[in-house]
C-alpha cells in the first residue's frame, strides 16, 4: 500500500457537502474561477483539499518541464514545451498536489520574475518561475486568502479566469500555463474581500461546525479511527474514492460535449436581475457551473435543477447585500421564483 493513501479520504469527510461540490466542481472545470471557502475553523477546509489531491489518479507531464505541462495538450504547453515537437517528449507520471501560498507572498514570488539584465546581454528571456509555476495542473492553496495584499489577489484570480500568468517587465513579457484549482479559504470574523475580489471567485460556500449530535459524533469517531490506524482506515474508503475519481475523470471527458437549452440561458439572466446582481460574470459563472454539474451527473444536457444548484453556489456572494445575513431573504424569494417559472413551462 503507497503511503499517500494515508491521507484522510475525502469520501470520509461528514456533511460539508456544498464545499465539497464547489470542489470537485472546480477540479472538474477549473475555468469556473475556484472556490471562496468562509467558516471558523476546524470545519475540514484544508483536509478536504489535500483530500481531493490525493483522489485523482496520477496524471502525465513533460519530464523537466517546470510548469508540468500535459503533453497530450498542444493548447496550453509553455514556450519551452513549444519548442520541441511533441513526439520527441519525455514524460513523467504526477500526482496532483496542493500548493500553498503564504499570506506574506510578494507579487514576484507568485507570478515570478524575469532577469532583464540576461535578455539585454544574450538576446534571450530568462525567467525564474514563482508559485503560479508550481500550481499549474495542482491545486493553489490559500488560507486567510482575506488577509493577503489585494493587488496579490487579483493577480491570482487573472491567472484562473485565464489559465495563462503573464509577466512583463521593461517591454519584456514571458506568459506559461497556469491553470488551477483556486482555492481560498477565510474566517468571516477576521475581515471580509472586497466586493470587487469577492465577485471574481467562482463559487463561494459557507461552512459550519455539524449541528446535529449523530453526525458529530460520526466525525469524531471516524477522527479517532483515521488516528488509531490511517492507511486501514484508507483501505475502508478505497472503493468510493476510486468510483468518485473516476466520475470526475469522466466528467472532464465529457464536459465539451454537454449544452444548454436557450429558455435555461434566459432563466439565469432573469434569476441574476432578480437579484440584483452588478454585471455579467454572475450569469457566465452560473451557465458554467451548471453544465459542469451536468457532466458530474453523466449528461449531455444542463437541466433546471443545475442551474438551480449552480445559483445557490455561484450567486449569494454576489448580491449587493451581505449574502449570508440578509441575504438568506433574498435567496428564498429567488428559489420561489425559479420554481414559479419552471412550473409555468
Amino acid at each position: 500500500m503507497q503511503q499517500h493513501t494515508a491521507v484522510y479520504p475525502f469520501t470520509a469527510i461528514v456533511g460539508q457537502e456544498d464545499m465539497k461540490l464547489a470542489l470537485i466542481l472546480n477540479v472538474i472545470n477549473p475555468a469556473l474561477g475556484g472556490v471562496l471557502i468562509k467558516g471558523e475553523k476546524g470545519t475540514a477546509k484544508s483536509t478536504a483539499v489535500r483530500a481531493l489531491a490525493d483522489l485523482l489518479p496520477a496524471m502525465e507531464a513533460v519530464q523537466d518541464c517546470p510548469f508540468n505541462c500535459d503533453p497530450g495538450d498542444s493548447n496550453r504547453l509553455c514556450e519551452g514545451c513549444l519548442a520541441k515537437r511533441p513526439q520527441s517528449f519525455t514524460t513523467r507520471s504526477v500526482k496532483m498536489r496542493v500548493v500553498e501560498l503564504p499570506v506574506s507572498a510578494t507579487e514576484d514570488r507568485v507570478v515570478g520574475t524575469l532577469d532583464i539584465e540576461h535578455a539585454i546581454k544574450h538576446g534571450e528571456k530568462k525567467f525564474e518561475p514563482g508559485i503560479l509555476a508550481q500550481a499549474n495542473r495542482n491545486i493553489l492553496y490559500v488560507d486567510e486568502v482575506n488577509l493577503l495584499d489585494d493587488h496579490v489577489v487579483d493577480v491570482l484570480l487573472d491567472a484562473a479566469a485565464m489559465g495563462v500568468n503573464t509577466v512583463e517587465r521593461e517591454g519584456v513579457s514571458y506568459s506559461h500555463p497556469a491553470r488551477f484549482v483556486l482555492v481560498g479559504t477565510m474566517n468571516p470574523e477576521e475581515g471580509d474581500i472586497r466586493p470587487q475580489l469577492l465577485d471574481r471567485f467562482g463559487l463561494s460556500v459557507l461552512v459550519a461546525g455539524e449541528h446535529r449530535p449523530e453526525q458529530r459524533v460520526e466525525v469524531v469517531k471516524r477522527r479517532l479511527a483515521y488516528e488509531q490506524d490511517a492507511v486501514g482506515f484508507a483501505i475502508g474508503y478505497e472503493e468510493e474514492q476510486h468510483q468518485l475519481g473516476s466520475g470526475i475523470i469522466e466528467a472532464r471527458r465529457l464536459l465539451p460535449q454537454v449544452t444548454i437549452d436557450d429558455d435555461l440561458l434566459l432563466l439565469v439572466a432573469k434569476i441574476a436581475v432578480e437579484l440584483d446582481v452588478d454585471g455579467h460574470r454572475a450569469d457566465i459563472t452560473v451557465i458554467k457551473t451548471a453544465l459542469t454539474l451536468a457532466a458530474f451527473a453523466g449528461r449531455e444536457k444542463a437541466a433546471p435543477e443545475d442551474v438551480k444548484k449552480a445559483a445557490w453556489l455561484a450567486l449569494p456572494h454576489r448580491m449587493r447585500r451581505r449574502p449570508f445575513e440578509e441575504g438568506a431573504l433574498d435567496w428564498e424569494k429567488v428559489e420561489a421564483f425559479f420554481d414559479a417559472t419552471i412550473h409555468l413551462k
